[in-house]
């Protein structure tokens, strides 16, 4: 896609965005009529159960294989794991949020919150309430993230100095002083104490079988290697795009490759684009709608992105700024 973008923006160009719709199976606003609608918003109750479950057994058997074992290497790769399991969470509490896990709305609530949320420090209430602002309106006046979209593409070194105050934690402190300190407040406190009685939770398990410094595989990772996780995905979902009624101008489209399905964007939150067309559409299902879209024409393929690492290099590639040269003294 580097023929459609300009060093100051990263917004498509109008010849890769075509006007085609609508058709006998999408809507003008790509969303499908409403006989394909219906199954394409099917919630797939057994899938997600199990991808529940798989994701509390990727939290914890790594941590149980390094406990066992007490191999240096293994202790590394369930570090390396627990980034990939974070990622998990929160793409089933992203799904909770939009009431995609069940079709029951208290039962969806319930499993968001006490069963993928809290014990991944997020408040799938709270989180529910600016995402819906992000959907609504992305880089409007309300948009929640917009501090990790705008301004791109930047440089390589300006790129460089964000991944490496992720993974330093330096991102994930402001993260967690924020959980603390929304613990004092009595509007919304109850959320961030929610949080941090599950993680005490997980540190007494840890104390009661003695080795209480397991805990840190879960944690460390969360604000160091998800914070690189996070970034990478957001800025691939919407970095240095803007605020249009054509979704094609706010979301990126990226193809999706194996590794990054699993190791980045787990659950098929990568298909971006189809979720933002129609936020109503299960995880399961967003490839379907990707296939959609493609067929009409509305997304050929130079709108998109060959892999992830080509479009974090178009994020980063505005030239580097020149220095000033001193005058002569």
């Amino acid at each position: 896609m580097a023929t459609t973008l300009t060093r100051t923006t990263m917004r498509p160009s109008d010849d890769v965005l075509p006007d085609v719709l609508p058709t006998d199976r999408l809507l003008v606003s790509g969303k499908a009529v409403p006989e394909v609608r219906a199954e394409l918003r099917r919630i797939p109750v057994a899938r997600n159960v199990a991808a529940i479950v798989s994701v509390w057994a990727q939290a914890i058997l790594p941590i149980v294989a390094a406990a066992w074992t007490r191999n240096p290497l293994v202790y590394v790769l369930a570090f390396l794991w627990m980034g990939r399991t974070h990622a998990a969470f929160a793409a089933l509490s992203h799904e909770a949020a939009h009431r995609l896990l069940f079709p029951n709305k208290r039962v969806n609530d319930w499993v968001g919150r006490w069963v993928v949320g809290y014990p991944g420090f997020i408040s799938t209430d709270l989180y529910r309430r600016g995402h819906m602002a992000h959907h609504k309106d992305e880089f409007g006046p309300k948009e929640p993230d917009m501090n990790l979209y705008v301004g791109y593409p930047v440089s390589r070194s300006s790129l460089r100095r964000k991944l490496t105050r992720d993974a330093l934690g330096r991102s994930g402190w402001k993260n967690l002083r924020s959980i603390l300190r929304g613990a004092r407040m009595k509007e919304f406190g109850h959320h961030a104490r929610r949080i941090l009685y599950f993680q005490a939770a997980f540190i007494a398990v840890a104390t009661a079988f003695g080795r209480p410094w397991l805990y840190l595989l879960w944690f460390v990772p969360w604000m160091t290697e998800w914070r690189v996780i996070n970034r990478l995905r957001a800025i691939a979902e919407h970095g240095g795009m803007e605020r249009a009624k054509d979704r094609r101008l706010t979301t990126h489209s990226v193809r999706q490759h194996l590794p990054a399905r699993f190791f980045l964007v787990p659950y098929n939150i990568g298909w971006h684009l189809s979720h933002h067309v129609d936020m109503g559409v299960p995880w399961k299902h967003l490839p379907q709608m990707h296939r959609e879209l493609r067929a009409s024409g509305w997304v050929p393929e130079g709108l998109e992105h060959r892999s992830y690492p080509a479009l974090w290099r178009a994020l980063g590639s505005r030239p580097e700024p020149s220095a000033e040269v001193a005058p002569a003294s």
